[in-house]
C-alpha cells in the first residue's frame, strides 16, 4: 500500500506542477476546452428496455474504453472497480472467467445468471450453470452487473445477473473493419477481425477472433477460437428483429495439480502432459423487439446453448506421478468425460409506463421457459496416448446418463413513484418444474439410479430508491433466491456413495443498503449486505444396510455471509490536457456456517461458526491512473486475503494439496495506452510486476485437487486498427 501512495501522490503532484505551467497557455487560448478523462464505472439507469433496475446494486464496466489485459481477459484488471469480485484462476490465461462475489463459488460463474447481449450463456441452468461458452473480450462494448437483489427479473441465482454487451454494427458506413492483434509472454499470439455495417435496413456485425499461447506453467498451452455472426432487420423505427449466432472452442492443455511441496520448489512445473480440457459451444438466438407505444415495450427471445464440455485426463491426486508401466512400456490409460448440452430457453418481456394518482409508474412482468437435456458421458477408457484424443478403446462408458428438465417461471415487477424523491419497487417470481435423471451407471444399481429433482417456489422481492440530491441516492433492497440442485450432486461417484433422494434445492435471500453518487469529480458506492444460504450441499457419513460406511450425498446445512462494500473515486483534470485520478474498490466478507455438519473420516464434524470455503475477509484493489492528451497509464494493486479450502478450515496442507491454507497475496499491474486517432490504437500491459507466485483456490473437483500455479510476470503489446 505505501507504494500505491508514493505512486498517487507522484501522480497529482506532477499534475499541479503542470497546471502550474499551462496558465499562461490557457490565458492566451481561452477558446479551447479539451475536457480529458480516464474510463470509470457507471451504474444501471432506473429503467432499461423491459428491465427495472431502479433501487438495486449495479456497475457498468466500459471494456472498450479500458487500460487493462482485454487480450487474456484478466479478471482483477476487468473487474477491479467492482467491490469483491474474487477471481479463481484454473483454465489457462484467457480461456475463461471465474469470478464470484459476496462469499459465493467462482466456479465458472455459476452462481451467476450470465448473459451475451442479455441472451443466456451458462450451459444448463439446472443441470451444469458454469458458463462454458467464452467470448474474446475484444468484442465486448461494456459489462453489466447486478448483484442478488436483481435474481426476480432475470432468474433466480444468488449471484445476480452479469451481461456482456457486445460492440454493435457501424450504422454510419455499408463496410467497417476492425482488427486487433497481441503479442505477449509465453508464446501469445492473439487477433481478433470484425467487420459491421449498414445496408438498407439490415444491420450486420460478424468477427473470427484466435488466441494461441504455450501458457506460464509446462504442458498448460491453449488454442482458441471464437466466432459470432449478428444480423438485425430494422422493421421501422418502433419493430426490430435480431439474430445472432456465436461459437467459442478452444482446447486447454491442463497441467494438472500440485503438492505445496512442488509449488515452493518450482510452480511453473506439471504434473501432467497428457491432460486437455474442451468446450466447443453454440450460443444460437432469435430477438424481437416492439415498442408497441412510447410508454409500452414487447421484448421476445429464443435461444439455446448447444455444444459440449470435452476433457481427457489421467485423474488422480498431485502426488500420484503419471509415468509409463515397466512392463507395457506405455502409459495408463486415460478417462474421457463428455457433456453434451441441449440447454433451450424462451424469454418474453412486458414493460409499461402508467400514470396513477398524479405520478409516473413503470410495470415489468415476463415469463421464461427452459427445456434442457443435459447427456452426460463419463468414465470412457481412452488411449494411453499423449495428445488430445477423446477416442474410447472399448466403446463403453462408466456411466451414460441424461438429466432433463421442464420449467417454467413467471415474475413481475413494479416501480411505483411513492414522490418526486422515493420510488419502491415490490417484485416476485414463481419458479415451477422438475429434473429426471436417468440412465447407466456400471457399478451402481439401476432400480436405485432414477432420481427426481422438483422445482417450487415462489420468490419475493422489494426495492427502494430514494435521491438525495440531483447526483446521490439511497437505495436498500431484499430479494429470495435459489440454486437448483445440479447434476454432479446427484451422481454417486463410487459403490461407495448414496444420494439423497429428497435432495432440496439451496434457498436463501439477499439484503442490501448502500449510498452512491457523483459529485465535484468524487464518485461512490459504500454499501452493506447480508446473504442467507440455506439447504447447502455436501457430504455426510452414514452407515449402509450391512453396516458398512457410505458417503451420503445430501443437504448438510446453512451459511450466512455479512460484508461492507466500498468503491471510491476521485478524479480531476488540471489544465486543459492532463487528467489524473486514484481509487480504491475494497470489500470485507464474513462467511460462516450456520447448524451444519460435514463429514470427516467415518464421522460427521459440526462446522457451526466455520469460515466458509474460498471467501477471503478482506479483498482490495486500488488504482492510480493518468492520462496526457492521447496517452494513458494506470497502476492497480490488488490483495486478496487469505481463505480456506474446505468447511474443516484445515490449515496444514495435505499431502497431495488438495485441503490446507490459501495464503494471502498482493499484486501490481500496469497498463498503458496510446490512440493515435479514431484509428489507431496502442495498448501496452505489465501483469504482475514484481512476479509474485500464488494461487487462488484449491478445487475439489475439476480441474483436480491441489495447487494450480497462478500467472507471474507477463508484458504483451496490443496494436489496433478502425477503418
Amino acid at each position: 500500500m505505501k507504494k500505491l501512495v508514493v505512486l498517487a501522490t507522484v501522480c497529482l503532484i506532477s499534475a499541479k506542477m503542470y497546471a502550474q505551467t499551462d496558465t499562461l497557455k490557457t490565458n492566451v487560448l481561452q477558446e479551447v476546452k479539451v475536457k480529458t478523462q480516464v474510463n470509470t464505472v457507471d451504474r444501471l439507469p432506473a429503467v432499461v428496455g423491459t428491465r427495472i433496475w431502479s433501487g438495486k446494486k449495479s456497475e457498468v464496466l466500459n471494456v472498450s474504453g479500458m487500460d487493462a489485459n482485454i487480450a487474456e481477459k484478466t479478471p482483477r484488471q476487468i473487474f477491479a472497480k467492482v467491490p469483491g469480485v474474487f477471481v479463481y484462476d484454473m483454465d489457462g490465461s484467457g480461456n475463461q472467467v471465474n469470478i464470484a462475489v459476496r462469499g459465493l463459488d467462482p466456479h465458472r460463474g455459476w452462481e451467476f445468471n450470465i448473459r451475451k447481449n442479455g441472451i443466456i450463456t451458462n450451459s444448463d441452468m439446472y443441470g451444469y450453470p458454469a458458463s462454458h461458452y467464452s467470448m474474446p473480450m475484444e468484442a465486448v462494448e461494456r459489462i453489466e452487473l447486478v448483484r442478488g437483489t436483481g435474481s426476480l427479473q432475470y432468474g433466480a441465482q444468488f449471484g445476480g445477473m452479469l451481461n456482456y454487451v457486445t460492440k454493435q454494427a457501424d450504422t454510419t458506413k455499408q463496410l467497417s473493419f476492425e482488427s486487433i492483434n497481441t503479442a505477449g509472454s509465453f508464446g501469445l499470439l492473439s487477433t481478433y477481425n470484425a467487420v459491421s455495417g449498414r445496408i438498407g435496413k439490415l444491420d450486420y456485425y460478424a468477427y473470427y477472433s484466435k488466441r494461441l499461447s504455450d501458457g506460464y506453467r509446462a504442458n498448460s498451452s491453449t488454442k482458441y477460437e471464437a466466432q459470432a455472426f449478428m444480423l438485425q432487420y430494422n422493421i421501422s423505427g418502433k419493430l426490430r428483429l435480431k439474430g445472432e449466432l456465436a461459437r467459442s472452442n478452444y482446447v486447454y492443455n491442463i497441467p494438472g495439480p500440485l503438492t505445496d511441496s512442488m509449488f515452493n520448489a518450482d510452480p511453473r512445473q506439471s504434473s501432467r502432459s497428457r491432460n486437455y480440457f474442451n468446450p466447443d459451444i453454440y450460443v444460437p438466438s432469435v430477438n424481437l423487439e416492439w415498442n408497441i407505444t412510447y410508454k409500452t415495450k414487447l421484448s421476445i427471445t429464443a435461444s439455446a446453448v448447444l455444444g459440449a464440455r470435452n476433457s481427457v485426463q489421467f485423474d488422480k491426486p498431485a502426488d500420484v506421478k503419471d509415468s509409463i508401466n515397466t512392463q507395457t512400456l506405455q502409459y495408463a490409460n486415460r478417462q474421457v468425460d463428455i457433456d453434451h448440452f441441449n440447454s433451450y430457453t424462451f424469454d418474453a418481456n412486458i414493460l409499461h409506463q402508467y400514470s396513477f394518482l398524479n405520478r409516473q409508474h413503470t410495470v415489468t412482468a415476463g415469463v421464461q421457459v427452459f427445456n434442457n437435456d443435459l447427456h452426460r458421458q463419463q468414465q470412457g477408457k481412452g488411449t494411453t496416448g499423449a495428445d488430445f484424443d477423446l477416442t474410447l478403446v472399448d466403446g463403453k462408458w462408466g456411466r451414460d446418463l441424461h438429466f432433463k428438465t421442464k420449467n417454467i417461471a413467471v415474475y413481475a415487477e413494479n416501480n411505483f413513484r411513492m414522490s418526486d424523491k422515493l420510488t419502491v419497487s415490490p417484485g416476485i417470481r414463481w419458479e415451477h418444474g422438475q429434473s429426471d435423471m436417468s440412465g447407466y451407471i456400471s457399478y451402481y444399481s439401476g432400480q436405485n439410479l432414477p432420481n427426481t429433482i422438483k422445482h417450487d417456489f415462489v420468490l419475493l422481492g422489494l426495492n427502494a430508491q430514494y435521491e438525495a440530491t440531483k447526483s446521490s441516492n439511497f437505495y436498500a433492497g431484499f430479494a429470495q433466491s435459489y440454486r437448483p440442485v445440479i447434476f454432479k450432486d446427484i451422481i454417486p461417484a463410487s459403490v461407495y456413495e448414496v444420494a439423497d433422494k429428497n435432495l432440496k434445492d439451496a434457498y436463501g435471500y439477499t439484503v442490501e443498503a448502500g449510498y452512491r453518487g457523483n459529485a465535484n469529480g468524487f464518485k461512490w458506492d459504500v454499501s452493506v449486505f447480508h446473504l442467507g444460504y440455506n439447504n447447502r450441499l455436501g457430504s455426510l457419513s452414514m452407515l449402509n444396510d450391512t453396516g458398512a460406511y457410505i458417503l451420503y450425498r445430501t443437504n448438510i446445512g446453512n451459511s450466512r455471509t455479512n460484508g461492507v462494500e466500498l468503491f471510491a473515486e476521485y478524479g480531476t483534470n488540471i489544465g486543459h490536457k492532463f487528467y489524473c485520478s486514484v481509487f480504491t474498490s475494497s470489500a470485507w466478507m464474513d462467511a460462516r456456517y450456520k447448524n451444519a455438519s460435514v463429514k470427516s473420516g467415518s464421522a460427521n464434524v459440526s462446522v457451526d461458526g466455520n469460515s466458509v470455503e474460498s471467501t477471503p475477509q478482506f479483498i482490495s484493489r486500488n488504482g492510480v491512473s493518468a492520462k496526457f492528451l492521447k496517452a494513458s497509464i494506470s497502476v492497480l494493486y490488488s490483495y486478496t486475503a487469505k481463505s480456506y479450502a474446505d468447511a474443516l478450515n484445515t490449515v496444514q496442507p495435505s499431502a497431495n494439496g488438495a485441503v490446507g491454507l490459501v495464503p494471502s497475496y498482493g499484486l501490481f499491474d500496469i497498463n498503458t495506452s496510446y490512440r493515435f486517432n479514431d484509428r489507431w490504437m496502442l495498448r501496452f500491459n505489465i501483469n504482475n510486476v514484481f512476479n509474485k507466485q500464488y494461487f487462488t483456490k484449491r478445487p475439489t473437483f475439476y480441474p483436480g485437487p491441489g495447487v494450480w500455479s497462478s500467472d507471474g510476470r507477463s508484458v504483451n503489446l496490443s496494436v489496433g486498427i478502425k477503418i
